[in-house]
C-alpha cells in the first residue's frame, strides 16, 4: 500500500509539471487582440505625438495579459511570449511621459516592436 501511495504521489507531481510545457490552445479573443497590437504598431507614426499611440499598444498588451491570466495556468506560454514586447513598449511609454521621444528613437523602437508583434502573432495564431 505504501508503494502505491508513493507511485500515486509521483504520478500526480509529474502531471502537475506537464502544465509548464503544454502549449495553450487557440483562442479567438487572444488572436484578435494580438492582431490589434500588430495594427497599432503598424499605424505608429513617429512624426506625430507618440504618447497616445503607444498607450493604445500598451493597453492592448495589458488586456491580452489580463485575459490570459484570467484563463488560467495553461496560458503561461503566451504570457512568456508577450513579456519582452511589454518591456519594449513600457520603455517607450516611460520615455514619452517625460516629453516626446525623438523620431529616430521611435523609428528604432517601432522596428523592434514590429518584429516582436509579428513573432507573437505567428505563435498565437498558429496554435491549434
Amino acid at each position: 500500500m505504501r508503494k502505491l501511495t508513493v507511485i500515486l504521489v509521483l504520478l500526480l507531481t509529474g502531471c502537475a509539471n506537464i502544465q509548464s510545457w503544454v502549449p495553450s490552445f487557440w483562442d479567438p479573443n487572444q488572436s484578435a487582440r494580438i492582431v490589434d497590437v500588430r495594427l497599432g504598431v503598424d499605424r505608429l507614426d513617429c512624426s506625430k505625438p507618440q504618447l497616445a499611440q503607444i498607450t493604445v499598444i500598451r493597453d492592448d498588451l495589458r488586456w491580452f495579459e489580463l485575459y490570459s491570466h484570467s484563463k488560467g495556468s495553461l496560458q503561461k506560454d503566451v504570457l512568456r511570449l508577450i513579456a519582452p514586447m511589454q518591456a519594449t513598449v513600457q520603455d517607450m511609454y516611460t520615455r514619452n511621459t517625460g516629453g516626446t521621444a525623438s523620431v529616430t528613437y521611435c523609428e528604432l523602437k517601432k522596428q523592434i516592436m514590429t518584429q516582436q508583434a509579428e513573432r507573437i502573432a505567428s505563435a498565437v495564431l498558429g496554435r491549434w
